[in-house]
């Protein structure tokens, strides 16, 4: 593997699959619930990135969810969430969450405000153990660990920074308050790696992007990314086996 044999996919904030109930407003970047298309079904062992808005006092009831890893990370307001495992815990702007769903869980996920729209991205990657046994875990993410750097937040190690889930992926955050270049090297071999621009603006490998935009990247063991200040960016690395 070269870096000469690079593949990249830009996917414009604008083109994702867009609902709108009301309570919710969810940008889908993979083929989720009434948005279906077939070239944007999943990259590698990502399988879904909402981006969701979700009203005061509003949230998802209880539904099931099984053989998925499942990531929230808040971007403002706060989430309640309750499972049939006892968890009832609120997570907000500065945390991560994690459900292995495995055998099977039940949950909800509401709005802990009644004055406060809540905004974050809902996350699943498929898991490399299938049936494991429930669990939840949620982190506060050191400050100092993302600021004007790309911190783990998500990790295949259990004790490393972050959560850990059960695939070979890694997630790292990162709010630039000035430019800066950075290098990402990739954990593990053959992975890719899927770029999201929360905020601000960024040039990965002469890819110009936006706020919202996504850059898939398969086959690099590095890419080099140009960040404006005030951005804000989630590399995920997964698999690309799926």
């Amino acid at each position: 593997m070269t870096t000469n044999t690079k593949k990249y996919n830009l996917i414009k904030g604008s083109s994702r699959g867009h609902a709108d109930h009301g309570w919710l407003k969810s940008s889908h970047s993979f083929s989720f619930a009434n948005y279906y298309d077939p070239e944007r079904v999943h990259f590698g062992a990502l399988r879904v990135l909402n981006d969701d808005y979700v009203a005061a006092g509003e949230g998802f009831g209880k539904h099931p969810h099984d053989n998925m890893e499942i990531i929230s990370i808040p971007l403002s307001g706060e989430l309640n969430h309750r499972d049939n495992m006892g968890n009832t815990t609120v997570i907000k702007e500065g945390e991560v969450q994690v459900m292995s769903a495995g055998t099977g869980i039940i949950h909800s996920e509401m709005n802990n405000r009644t004055d406060l729209a809540v905004e974050f991205l809902q996350i699943w990657v498929f898991p490399d153990k299938m049936n494991v046994k429930p669990r939840y875990d949620q982190k506060v993410i050191n400050k100092e660990l993302v600021t004007n750097r790309l911190g783990q937040i998500v990790s295949p190690n259990e004790g490393e920074d972050g959560v850990w889930i059960h695939q070979q992926a890694w997630f790292y955050l990162g709010g630039f308050d000035d430019n800066q270049k950075i290098d990402y090297a990739i954990n593990k071999s053959n992975n890719g790696i899927y770029i999201f621009l929360i905020e601000g603006k960024a040039t990965v490998d002469g890819h110009k992007m936006d706020k919202r935009d996504a850059l898939a990247v398969a086959d690099a063991e590095m890419i080099s990314i140009d960040l404006n200040k005030n951005t804000k960016i989630l590399v995920i690395e997964v698999p690309m086996i799926w």
